[in-house]
């Protein structure tokens, strides 16, 4: 069964149809959805899931310690090791859910750097990833660092290949190669 990373930026608090839409195709598909405790997107994408009562998640903390758990969800630990604050503390969780995920479905605001390197994390372990830019307001599908480096450059996106995956127009997941997710 396909696994996803879902995560995005702090700043992003609420979610626009589009956005919406994915998350419901990911509940139709049930994928095994794997998601940080962050306020911002992380905590907007649980209450949705909540809201639908899907059960199909998993919340990934630093060592111990659950900022968010909307749904009561299983929890994996990730062992921080010595590092107790920062942004170093927060991204020994993401890369345990980059570890663990087929794909990655993204909010990024155009400035986040955690949501950016979780992005470029994806890229350089050959695992796709759907990125939706609020800017835009679109999605853009990455697959490889030159995608990954029009991502980066401001309203330069339009050159991304544009992909459906997790859009109700999607074969479902079982049926489509990794490969092409």
């Amino acid at each position: 069964m396909t696994s996803v990373f879902i995560g995005g930026s702090r700043r992003i608090v609420g979610l626009n149809p589009e956005i919406a839409d994915r998350l419901h195709n990911i509940i139709v598909n049930n994928v095994n959805v794997l998601i940080g405790d962050a306020n911002g997107f992380d905590r907007v994408a649980q209450e949705y899931f909540a809201q639908h009562g899907y059960k199909n998640v998993l919340v990934y903390c630093s060592s111990g310690v659950c900022r968010n758990n909307v749904g009561k969800w299983t929890t994996k630990s990730v062992d921080a090791g010595r590092k107790r604050v920062g942004f170093e503390f927060y991204t020994v969780k993401d890369d345990a859910m980059l570890a663990d995920a087929d794909v990655g479905l993204f909010a990024w605001d155009g400035a986040s750097r955690g949501t950016l390197r979780n992005v470029m994390n994806m890229v350089h372990a050959g695992k796709p990833s759907v990125v939706y830019v609020p800017s835009s307001k679109s999605f853009v599908t990455l697959r490889t660092e030159v995608d990954f480096q029009l991502l980066e450059t401001p309203g330069s996106t339009a050159g991304v290949v544009q992909d459906p995956l997790f859009s109700s127009s999607d074969k479902p997941l079982e049926n489509r190669s990794r490969a092409s997710a």
